[in-house]
């Protein structure tokens, strides 16, 4: 299949809404949506570090206000 969109004459408004509209369709449907290669390596390196003490972990309540605090 070979779709074709006016991408220069459509605002960045209209290709917002594309992207939203792709993505949540392809939510839909995560079990059909193979992870790239490079997840599982990016996992093993950081279950890896974690072994060796390389990693700390924070609760999510904890992650969550950092985050917030950076982002006001």
């Amino acid at each position: 299949m070979n779709i074709s969109l006016p991408l220069d004459e459509m605002t960045i408004e209209e290709k917002l809404q594309i992207m939203e509209a792709l993505w949540n369709d392809l939510t839909q449907h995560p079990d059909q949506i193979p992870p790239p290669d490079w997840h599982g390596k990016l996992l093993a390196d950081r279950e890896a570090a974690a072994a060796r003490g390389e990693e700390t972990f924070e609760d999510w309540e904890t992650a969550r206000q950092k985050i917030e605090k950076e982002i006001e």
